[in-house]
C-alpha cells in the first residue's frame, strides 16, 4: 500500500510517528492509513486485548508457547527456528497482530544476563543464521518481525541508561553481525533499538548505528521502532533514524517534532522519510484468519522442543530409559515445569505438559514413583521433602531429578548474581545420587547453571534450557529414546563464574560497562587462553555415534573456499549430527581467537548411513575488521580449516593458503618507522637511500646489526628524522607519501 506523504499535514505526519496506545499505531482514515498492531514475541504471541503492559504483569490471550531462543540456539538447526517463526506468524495473524517483536539476537556476553533465555548464543554466526530463519518463517505468514535489541544490549543491570563502551572491531565482529545477517538476508519489517547507550550515545539517538550502519551500509529499508520507553529525546532520535516511538506519549512528543520543524531545527524531509517507513507497515495488515490450531501447534511445539535438548553426560549408557526397572521422578519442576522466561515475552499458554505425566505415559507398566524433593517457592518443610525424595530414590532402579532455575532466579529486568543452582536443589541431587543405583539430572533454565559440586556424582545430565509449553513431553521423548538427542551447547558451561571473560567488567559501574574482553567472548576466550571449562561450546552427545572423515578444503577465489566432509552414523539408532567448521589463523595485524565458528549444518542419518557434506566459507569467514581502514580485511597467509566435535576438540583439519588483500599502508609523517620500512614501495626506496648515504664504517655496523631498526619501529617518522638528518630528504618522503595515497 502506498500513501501520499505529501498530502499529510505536519501534525498528521508527526502523529504517525508514535503509538496511539501501548500496542498500536495511530490510524488516519482520511488517507487510508489503518492502525498497526505490534505485540511481544518472540516464541509466542503475547496479545493483550484488555489492560496492557510490557512486563508480563497483565494477562494476555492464550497462544502457543514455543521453545524460546535459548532452546532453539541449542538445536543448531535453522529449520527449527524457521518453523517456530512460521508458527508464531500464523498465530499472530489469527489474533490480528501485524508485527511481532522478535527475534532477539543479542550475544550472550555473560552467563549472568537475566535475559539470556531470549537470545540464541554466545556466537554471532549461530545467532544470525537462526535469527534470519525465524524472520523468514514469520514474515512468510504475513506479519512482520522486529529484530532486537539493536545494539550491545547484553545485560539487564541499568539497561535503561548504561553505556556499553565497545571498540569498533568488537562491535563489528561480535555484536553487530547477527543483526547484519538478519537484515541483509531476511529483510525484517522493523528493527528495534535498545534502551542502553552505545559508547555514550543512546541507541535511539545513535546516528552511526541507525543510519550509517543499518541503512547506508546494510541497506535496511524498513522502520526502526524504539524499545518500549527507550526514547530520551524524540527530536534527536528522529534525526538519528529512529522512526516509530512506542508506546504513544499522548501527543507530547508529536508536538516536539512539529515545533522542531517549525523552528528550523529539524528538516521536514527527515519526518517525511520516517513517515514513509512507518506507513510501509500497512503492507503487513491482513484480515485475521480466525482461531488457533491449538492441538496442531502444541504437537509442533513438542516436536521442535525435542530437537533442542542437549545430552551433556551419559555414563554407562544409562539413557535412554529402556528396560523394565522402576523409576523415581523427583523435583518440583517435574510437575510445575519452568518452560519460559519472565517479563515481556511471557506467554499465556494454551496448555502445559508436565514431565511426570509424559514419563508415566511412556513408561507403560514400569513402576513410576514421584517426590517433590524441594519447594519452588521456598515454603514447606525442606527436610521432610528431602527425606521423602531419598526414600523414593533408594527404592528405584533409576532416579530422574528435575532441577533448575525458577522465575525468581532469572527474568527480564535484573541480572543473576551467581551461576549456582539453589542450595536445596544441590543438596537434593547429592542425596539422591548417594541413594539411587543410577541418577539422571534434567535441567530447566534460561541462563547457564553451574554443574559443580554434583556433576561427578550423577550418571547422566540432560539439559533442556527452556522448552516451551510442550517441554515436559519433549523431555520424556528424549529420556525414553523416542527422539534421539541432537542438541549442542550454544554457550560454554564454565567451571567458575570467575573464569568467564567478562567477569571483571560485568555489569560495569558509574553508568558504564567496559567490554574489555574485546572479541574474546565465550569460547573464543576459553580456547585462546586454554582455560578449562566444564563443557565447551558445541558439545552435545547422542544415543548413536558418528565419525567424520575425508575433510578437504578447496579455494574458490582469493578469499573464499568450500569445505567437504564425510559423516557416517556408526551406531544403531537414527540421529542428527552437527558439522561444526572453525577457522584458525595467525594472519593479520590483530590478535585473533585461536579458532572461530565459520560454518555449520545439521544432518540426519540412519544407522550405517554415510553422507558427503559441503559447506561454503565466504570472504567474511576469513576476515577481521580493520578499524583504521574502516573495512573488512582478509590477511594473506595460512588458514587452518578445522572440523570440531566442539570448540575445544578438533576432529580433523586441512590447511589453506589465501592471497587475501594486499593493502599498503597510507603513509604520513606521523606513521611509524615500522610502517614506512614495511611498505612495499617506500620500504625499499628508503633502504636504498639510507645505504647510499652511509660511510663504509656505518655500512659495516648496519651489516653486523641487521635488526637495528627494531629499536625505533614504533617511532613516528618526523621524530626519526632527527636521528638520520639529511639522509632521508624531505622531497623523497613527500613523494612516497603521495604514492602511498594512490596505492591505498
Amino acid at each position: 500500500m502506498t500513501l501520499d506523504v505529501g498530502a499529510l499535514s505536519l501534525e498528521q505526519k508527526a502523529a504517525l510517528l508514535s503509538g496511539r496506545d501501548f500496542w498500536s499505531t495511530r490510524s488516519l482514515p482520511e488517507v487510508g492509513a489503518e492502525s498497526v498492531v505490534l505485540t511481544d514475541g518472540p516464541h509466542g504471541v503475547r496479545y493483550q486485548s484488555g489492560e496492557s503492559d510490557h512486563l508480563g504483569i497483565h494477562d494476555s490471550e492464550p497462544a502457543t508457547c514455543f521453545p524460546p531462543a535459548v532452546a532453539v540456539g541449542a538445536s543448531w538447526e535453522p529449520e527449527v527456528a524457521e518453523q517456530v517463526g512460521a508458527a508464531v506468524g500464523r498465530e499472530a495473524r489469527a489474533l490480528g497482530v501485524h508485527v511481532v517483536l522478535g527475534p532477539g539476537v543479542n550475544i550472550k556476553r555473560s552467563p549472568l544476563c537475566g535475559r539470556n533465555f531470549e537470545y540464541y548464543s554466545e556466537d554471532p554466526l549461530i545467532s544470525g543464521v537462526l535469527g534470519a530463519a525465524h524472520v523468514r518463517g514469520l514474515q512468510a505468514e504475513g506479519p512482520g518481525a522486529s529484530v532486537k535489541h539493536f545494539a550491545a544490549n547484553n545485560q539487564e543491570t541499568e539497561r535503561m541508561r548504561v553505556s556499553a563502551d565497545v571498540d569498533e572491531r568488537t562491535l563489528r565482529e561480535i555484536y553487530l553481525p547477527a543483526f547484519e545477517r538478519v537484515v541483509t538476508e531476511s529483510a525484517p519489517a522493523t528493527v528495534m533499538c535498545s534502551y542502553n547507550k552505545v559508547n555514550g550515545v543512546y541507541a535511539s539517538e545513535n546516528r552511526w548505528l541507525l543510519t550509517d550502519v543499518l541503512r547506508d551500509e546494510w541497506g535496511f529499508s524498513g522502520a526502526v521502532v524504539s524499545d518500549w520507553g527507550a526514547v530520551s529525546n524524540r527530536v534527536a532520535a528522529l534525526a538519528a533514524g529512529m522512526d516509530l516511538e512506542m508506546p504513544g506519549s499522548g501527543g507530547v512528543t508529536d508536538a516536539e517534532i512539529v515545533a522542531a520543524v517549525r523552528a528550523g531545527e529539524l528538516d521536514e524531509a527527515v519526518v517525511d522519510q520516517a513517515v514513509g517507513r512507518v506507513l510501509g507497515l500497512q503492507n503487513r495488515i491482513e484480515a485475521p484468519t480466525g482461531g488457533l490450531d491449538v492441538e496442531g501447534d502444541h504437537a509442533l511445539a513438542r516436536s521442535l522442543a525435542a530437537q533442542c535438548v542437549t545430552l551433556l553426560k551419559n555414563d554407562d549408557a544409562v539413557l535412554p530409559l529402556e528396560g523394565t526397572g522402576s523409576l523415581a521422578v523427583i523435583g518440583a519442576f517435574a510437575t510445575s515445569p519452568r518452560y519460559q522466561g519472565g517479563g515481556s515475552s511471557h506467554i499465556t499458554p494454551t496448555r502445559v505438559d508436565t514431565a511426570l505425566d509424559a514419563i508415566r505415559e511412556l513408561a507403560g507398566d514400569r513402576p513410576v514413583t514421584a517426590a517433590a524433593g524441594f519447594p519452588i517457592d521456598g515454603s514447606g518443610d525442606a527436610a521432610a521433602l528431602l527425606a521423602e525424595a531419598v526414600a523414593v530414590a533408594s527404592a528405584a532402579e533409576v532416579a530422574v531429578v528435575f532441577a533448575g532455575l525458577g522465575d525468581r532466579e532469572e527474568s527480564e529486568g535484573f541480572d543473576r548474581k551467581t551461576l549456582d543452582l539453589p542450595a536445596e536443589q544441590v543438596a537434593l541431587i547429592r542425596a539422591v545420587a548417594a541413594a539411587a543405583p543410577r541418577t539422571v539430572v534434567v535441567l530447566s533454565h534460561g541462563g547457564v547453571v553451574s554443574l559443580e559440586g554434583w556433576h561427578d556424582r550423577v550418571d547422566a545430565i540432560l539439559d533442556g534450557g527452556l522448552l516451551g509449553q510442550a517441554g515436559g513431553g519433549a523431555l520424556a521423548d528424549v529420556l525414553f529414546g523416542v527422539v534421539n538427542p541432537s542438541g549442542h551447547l550454544a554457550e560454554t558451561i564454565p567451571l567458575r563464574l570467575q573464569d568467564t571473560p567478562a567477569y571483571l567488567n560485568f555489569p560495569g559501574e558509574a553508568g558504564h560497562v567496559r567490554y574489555g574482553e574485546g572479541v574474546m567472548v565465550g569460547y573464543r576466550y576459553y580456547s585462546t587462553v586454554e582455560r578449562e571449562v566444564r563443557y565447551p561450546f558445541g558439545h552435545g552427545l547422542s544415543y548413536t555415534t558418528f565419525t567424520t572423515d575425508a575433510v578437504s578444503v578447496t579455494a574458490t577465489g582469493d578469499d573464499t573456499a568450500t569445505v567437504a566432509v564425510t559423516v557416517t552414523n556408526t551406531g544403531t539408532r537414527a540421529g542428527k549430527h552437527v558439522v561444526q567448521v572453525y577457522v584458525a589463523t595467525d594472519a593479520g595485524s590483530v590478535r585473533r581467537p585461536v579458532r572461530e565458528l565459520r560454518a555449520f549444518t545439521k544432518v540426519a542419518l540412519e544407522p550405517g548411513e554415510t553422507r558427503a557434506v559441503e559447506l561454503t566459507l565466504d570472504r567474511r569467514a576469513f576476515a577481521y575488521y580493520d578499524v583504521p581502514r574502516g573495512q573488512w580485511v582478509v590477511a594473506p597467509g595460512e588458514y587452518r580449516i578445522q572440523v570440531g566435535a566442539n570448540a575445544a576438540e578438533v576432529l580433523a583439519e586441512a590447511s589453506l593458503s589465501l592471497v587475501g588483500d594486499v593493502l599498503a599502508a597510507e603513509l604520513s609523517m606521523d606513521a611509524t618507522v615500522g610502517d614506512w620500512f614495511s611498505h612495499p614501495v617506500a620500504g625499499p626506496a628508503l633502504m636504498r637511500t639510507l645505504a647510499a648515504s652511509m660511510t663504509p664504517d656505518q655500512a659495516r655496523q648496519a651489516e653486523q646489526n641487521p635488526d637495528g631498526l627494531k629499536m625505533v619501529e614504533s617511532m613516528p617518522m618526523r621524530q626519526f628524522l632527527s636521528f638520520v638528518g639529511t639522509a632521508l630528504p624531505t622531497a623523497l618522503l613527500e613523494d612516497l607519501i603521495a604514492q602511498s595515497k594512490v596505492a591505498g
